[in-house]
């Protein structure tokens, strides 16, 4: 027998009151509610976000030597509290042997039944990246190294196969090829911290990469103004970018030309949230250098004169967005939803139908575009606030 339950709102595409029934871990039924309610806030219902980057959460570092499937646990709870039903943990730039040890640890996150399949699978970036310097952000240096396809295999056994994401520079010694392995095997393959040039980037295009790093960032703060790795990503369609929208890491007319130049279909925002997010302001050590979380969010390696990664929930992306640009709810929610989920191949989700998985949330917004989360529902279990 499974449970059923009703929840009503307004569609965030359409704004008419609806009513969508969940049986099991499905939506079974989506139907006009009729009458509204005589409430002051508009509650609003939404696939649940997606975000295909996520490298730790409230307290958790994925990377950590501590790092555990009860320490996951942690995390997801926050992450669901955010209203984000799907992410992609990530491990960037290390040595062979703790890339293995995590990747086993993830292996054993992904067939966690707590998790009720919020982590489809995980995102490699690095450590085949950009060794020169500003275009390596704030990964360790020491551990940067060109493509093997050989060690890459290696961390994909650990990982149980479930590597479904590679950020990689194009312009390193053997990447094209490890390109067209990776595309063959159905690894997507994104273009980050790079210092590729135009015909570097076009080609591995055609050899199969798709997607983009947080374009626009892990790039150096001074670059030529016409030939460098920004133009020839944005002229591309066939690359969609990922953005982080919180505020910090694009400027206004940045984004607002980024999500013009894709159109509303072909881009989506990402966190790429480190262990910081939830922790309170103050200086942390991170991928080996100190920094220092301001009472807003940011995060400075001051060393390197570079941000170090994020701390702002998915959901500060659709305000960011909407301030910033001027879109719609719609628009923005669809960069943290339904774009994500068809770009990464994920469609059992991302989207308010019949017959896809009851991944939704259940929101209101005020004057200043904040996006405050009152229910998350995970596989047609609410996950939040806690049962």
């Amino acid at each position: 027998m499974h449970d059923t339950f009703e929840l009503e709102g307004f569609h965030y595409e359409t704004g008419e009151y609806i009513t969508v029934k969940i049986k099991g871990s499905l939506i079974e039924r989506i139907t006009s509610a009729g009458k509204k309610p005589e409430k002051d806030a508009i509650v609003f219902i939404a696939p649940g976000l997606i975000d295909n980057q996520t490298n730790g959460y409230y307290g958790i570092d994925f990377q950590d030597e501590i790092f555990s499937v009860e320490r996951m646990r942690i995390a997801a709870k926050a992450i669901w509290r955010d209203g984000v039903t799907t992410f992609v943990p990530t491990l960037v730039t290390r040595s062979r042997e703790d890339l293995l040890r995590n990747f086993r640890v993830l292996a054993s996150v992904y067939n966690d039944d707590f998790l009720m399949g919020s982590v489809p699978g995980f995102h490699l970036e690095g450590p085949y990246i950009s060794p020169v310097e500003g275009f390596y952000g704030c990964h360790l240096y020491s551990a940067i190294r060109k493509p093997s396809w050989d060690e890459f295999m290696e961390f994909q056994e650990a990982a149980g196969g479930k590597i479904i994401i590679i950020t990689i520079a194009p312009e390193l010694d053997g990447a094209a090829e490890f390109i067209k392995k990776c595309s063959e095997k159905r690894v997507i393959v994104s273009i980050g911290h790079t210092n590729a040039s135009t015909q570097q980037i076009y080609h591995a295009v055609e050899c199969g990469a798709r997607l983009s790093t947080h374009l626009g960032n892990g790039c150096a703060n001074t670059i030529n103004r016409h030939r460098n790795p920004l133009w020839p990503q944005l002229a591309n369609d066939r690359l969609t970018p990922s953005v982080i929208a919180d505020g910090f890491h694009l400027l206004p007319e940045e984004l607002t030309v980024f999500f013009k130049a894709k159109g509303e279909d072909n881009i989506i925002i990402t966190s790429d949230v480190t262990h910081l997010a939830g922790m309170p302001a103050g200086e942390y050590n991170y991928m080996g250098s100190l920094v220092i979380k301001n009472e807003a969010g940011l995060i400075f390696n001051t060393e390197r004169n570079v941000l170090a990664g994020a701390s702002a929930p998915l959901k500060k992306g659709i305000t960011t967005l909407m301030n910033f640009t001027g879109c719609t709810l719609r628009q923005a929610v669809n960069l943290a939803t339904k774009n994500v989920a068809r770009v990464l191949g994920f469609n059992d989700r991302g989207v308010l139908e019949e017959g896809k998985r009851a991944d939704i949330i259940l929101f209101t917004t005020d004057e200043n575009n904040t996006v405050n989360i009152l229910e998350t529902w995970v596989a047609g279990k609410r996950v939040y606030p806690e049962n």
